[in-house]
């Protein structure tokens, strides 16, 4: 076989390869909707009720999460500094 047969014949196989990985994952993408619709028809996720307190007692949990987790990390980052000399 000539240079140009083997230049030739190594691009149909890759062609041919990436060819079938895109069908593949093509596949893939459209399987994983439609089961994602079958487990939605049979398993619906409930929807919680909302009342009028909840907006606001959400929003307040998560600013006193960020208020509690704020010495920790700051504790990360000094320690981590500590360890790499950076102070």
């Amino acid at each position: 076989m000539t240079e140009a047969q083997l230049l030739q014949e190594g691009l149909n196989l890759m062609l041919a390869g990436m060819g079938f990985v895109l069908v593949f994952l093509g596949i893939l993408i459209y399987a994983i909707g439609f089961i994602s619709k079958v487990i939605e028809r049979f398993f619906p996720t409930p929807t919680p009720v909302q009342t009028a307190s909840q907006p606001a007692s959400l929003a307040l949990s998560q600013v006193d999460d960020i208020e509690r987790l704020r010495p920790v990390i700051v504790a990360a980052v000094a320690h981590y500094r500590r360890q790499q000399g950076l102070q």
